[in-house]
């Protein structure tokens, strides 16, 4: 950062003193709490921990110095609702993110999928290639089902999120469906549900021992005729084609 885009240091000292603002405003709320929900702790909260982040910011980028704060994430990290009392129309988003770990074991997967489909012809045939084959899987696999079994398709979880959010009303039929995300409000978010690693407590060298049982489909190997350790040539891989919404 310039010299010039710098904060100043009566920036700085502004913001500190605005934690501490906030820091009596929260102990005052928490002090005349008249529930385990009440809305004036939960505002005091956010405001020092925007107040919190604010002065962080403006230290880093003035003395190149950091705080011991850590903003907390997930539903502390949403402004307060803004929807309806009563909703009588919801939207559910979720993002759920997978690792490819075994390639051969999705390619085989789809395979399997594919030889099971007697109307198929050589024209629609996917499961040869990564693209395809997870086009295939997730086309024949609802995506709940797909979380529950990933080790199967040789997938690896990564960080899930799923937010219900209020609407005033039903959307109507393909009203969203060119960018569904986007009208996405936090402040109409009535609950989330965040899995990721970074929650989890347990130390390091602690996990589950291996007891060397595979939690995939035992009989996946031989029925298939292939060799899992086999390494494939992507740079060979002709990606298919998909329409977006085209049924598998």
């Amino acid at each position: 950062m310039s010299d010039a885009a710098q904060p100043t240091a009566a920036e700085v000292r502004a913001a500190a003193e605005a934690v501490k603002t906030a820091l009596d405003r929260h102990l005052a709320a928490v002090e005349r709490r008249s529930g385990e929900d009440d809305p004036d702790v939960y505002d005091a909260f956010n405001e020092l921990a925007a107040a919190a982040e604010a002065y962080d910011e403006l230290l880093y980028d003035r003395y190149d110095e950091v705080t011991p704060f850590e903003i907390p994430g997930g539903e502390d990290s949403l402004p307060p609702y803004q929807g309806p009392a009563e909703p009588t129309a919801l939207s559910v988003l979720i993002r759920r993110d997978y690792a490819v770990a075994e390639p051969q074991r999705l390619l085989a997967q789809a395979a399997r999928v594919e030889a099971a489909d007697e109307d198929a012809t050589d024209d629609d045939r996917q499961a040869g290639t990564l693209p395809g084959a997870i086009g295939l899987l997730f086309g024949e696999f609802e995506a709940d089902e797909i979380a529950s079994r990933h080790k199967e398709f040789g997938l690896e979880e990564g960080d899930s999120t799923l937010w219900v959010t209020a609407l005033d009303e039903p959307a109507e039929a393909g009203e969203w469906l060119e960018a569904p995300f986007d009208q996405s409000d936090p402040q109409r978010v009535v609950c989330r549900f965040d899995v990721s690693a970074v929650f989890d407590d347990e130390p390091d060298g602690l996990e589950d021992a291996d007891d060397g049982s595979d939690p995939a489909d035992p009989d996946l190997d031989g029925e298939l005729d292939y060799d899992p350790d086999e390494v494939v040539a992507l740079d060979d891989v002709e990606v298919v084609d998909r329409k977006r919404g085209e049924p598998a």
